[in-house]
Formats: C-alpha cells, sequence, structure tokens
C-alpha cells in the first residue's frame, strides 16, 4: 500500500487540511476502515476504485461549511423552501467502487431519498483526489464547491457536470451573497446580515 501525503506550507498545523493519500486499497478494507470510525464524521474518507484520501478537516474548513450550512438553511426558512440536511451522510456504491462523506448535504423537499439532490465541499487546502469524479459516479444531481471566498456549481449531465452561474435545484439563491457571508469571522453576525437582506426583498 503508497502512501502520499499532503504537507501544507509552514504554518500552524491547525490551519491547514491533514489529508493522506493511499493506494492499491481494496474496497473491503475502505469498508473496513469506514466501520472502525462509528458514527464520527472525522476523518473524511473518499474512496476511488483502490485509492483511498483521508482527510482531517481544519478549524477554518469546518467553520466554513458550518457557516455555508446555516446560511442556507436559515435561506430556506426565510424563503418557504423545503430543504432537509443530512450533514457528512457517508454515500457509497460498490458497483462502481465509490465512496465519500461531503461537507453538508441536503435533500429537497420532504421524501425518503436514497442519495441527497445537493452536496456542499469545501476546499480550504488542496485536495489530493478529484472528488467531482466521485461524486458523478453516485449520481448526485448537484455540487458545491466553496473555494477562495466564491461558490461554484456543478450541475449533472448525461453523468458529467457541467459549471453553471446559478443552481439548477435552488436558482432563486444568490451564492455570491452566501459566499461572501460565509467568509465572516461570526457565523451569527452572518445570519444577521442575510436576515435583513431577505427582509428587504
Amino acid at each position: 500500500m503508497q502512501a502520499t501525503q499532503l504537507r501544507p506550507p509552514t504554518a500552524p498545523a491547525s490551519d491547514y487540511d491533514q489529508c493522506v493519500l493511499l493506494r492499491d486499497v481494496t474496497w473491503a478494507e475502505y469498508e473496513a476502515r469506514a466501520s472502525a470510525r462509528g458514527e464520527s464524521a472525522v476523518p473524511r474518507l473518499t474512496y476511488d476504485r483502490g485509492t483511498l484520501e483521508i482527510m482531517s478537516p481544519s478549524k477554518n474548513h469546518e467553520h466554513i461549511k458550518k457557516t455555508l450550512a446555516r446560511l442556507l438553511e436559515q435561506w430556506a426558512l426565510e424563503t418557504n423552501k423545503t430543504l432537509e440536511g443530512y450533514g457528512s451522510w457517508t454515500l457509497k456504491d460498490a458497483t462502481v467502487e465509490r465512496g465519500l462523506e461531503p461537507d453538508e448535504c441536503y435533500v429537497l423537499g420532504e421524501r425518503d431519498a436514497e442519495r441527497p439532490d445537493l452536496a456542499i465541499e469545501v476546499v480550504w487546502t488542496s485536495r489530493l483526489l478529484d472528488k467531482l469524479a466521485v461524486y458523478a459516479a453516485l449520481q448526485i444531481p448537484e455540487v458545491w464547491v466553496w473555494e477562495k471566498d466564491a461558490l461554484a456549481v456543478h450541475v449533472l449531465r448525461e453523468g458529467q457536470y457541467e459549471r453553471a452561474a446559478r443552481s439548477a435545484l435552488l436558482p432563486d439563491v444568490d451564492l455570491p451573497l452566501l459566499a461572501r457571508l460565509a467568509s465572516y469571522a461570526s457565523a451569527t453576525r452572518a445570519i444577521a446580515e442575510l436576515r435583513e437582506i431577505l427582509s428587504r426583498g
């Protein structure tokens, strides 16, 4: 089994995600690691046909993803959208030998879904594995990727993701606004500002 470690720049380790890439990992070994981790969402595991990324998110990563989740959920409340959150739901399919946990994920409407409609990913430190390819194989309709204070929308069409200017699932959401507010040091202040903006129509 070969391993590659992502070494962050010279800075406190808590400021960067810690990533390790293992090669020649069987599906059974991936499932065993996921089972041994239990109900914890950390470390996050991404598996792609023999390659396994193990990632422990930094404090900054977790703050961004949690703030984004709270902002989106507040937006849904204020705009009367039914949005059910499932956090870092483990998504996997042995038939395509892929699996991962999103930072956050959602199902639109009230239904018992086999997979989320929307996943959110935060890129805080460069990744070792292409998670979009894994999401595509798992047939997740839409993925939002936060990176460098911007949100990119990827919509699944004919088995591949296409960049889109806005969400196909939630076309009314102001993504640049959410991305800007997610960078606030205080999530409470970010949500208060969002509520104020939405109240003005």
